[in-house]
C-alpha cells in the first residue's frame, strides 16, 4: 500500500507529464485542487523536492519551475533547452560536457556538486512560425 506522499508524488508527476511547458509549484497546486480542494503549497513543495531526489523531475532554475524527466536512464545532469516564445523545455543530454566541465574546473581545486545548464532560444516549431510569416 502506498503512503500519501507516494500518491502525491505520483499525482504532480502526472500533472508535469501533461504539461505543455515547465510548472511552478503553484501551477501545480491549482491543478491537483479539485481533487485536493485542501492541498498546501508544502505538500507540493515536499512532493517536488521527493520527486527530484529521485531523478523523476527536474527544476528548471532560470524560471524557477519543473518539468518531468523524459530519461530515467541517466546518472548526471541534463542540459535544458527553453524556448522563450512557446515555454516548451526540452531535456538533452551530452554527459562529456559535463565530464569536460568538472574537469576543467577540477583545474583549480574547484570540487562541482552539481551542474545546471539552461540555454534559452526559440524551438524548432517557434522558429518555423517566425519564417513563415
Amino acid at each position: 500500500m502506498r503512503t500519501r506522499g507516494e500518491v502525491m508524488q505520483s499525482k504532480i508527476l502526472a500533472v508535469l507529464k501533461h504539461a505543455d511547458s515547465a510548472l511552478s509549484a503553484y501551477d501545480i497546486l491549482e491543478a491537483l485542487r479539485d481533487e485536493f480542494p485542501k492541498i498546501a503549497p508544502p505538500t507540493v513543495y515536499r512532493g517536488l523536492a521527493a520527486l527530484t531526489e529521485k531523478g523523476s523531475v527536474h527544476r528548471v532554475e532560470s524560471l524557477n519551475s519543473f518539468v518531468a524527466c523524459t530519461n530515467h536512464n541517466h546518472d548526471h545532469a541534463s542540459i535544458m533547452s527553453i524556448c522563450d516564445d512557446c515555454g516548451s523545455v526540452e531535456e538533452n543530454e551530452a554527459p562529456k560536457i559535463f565530464d569536460d566541465l568538472s574537469g576543467l574546473l577540477g583545474k583549480t581545486g574547484f570540487d562541482a556538486h552539481r551542474h545546471v545548464i539552461e540555454v534559452h532560444g526559440v524551438c524548432a516549431a517557434c522558429g518555423d512560425q517566425d519564417n513563415a510569416s
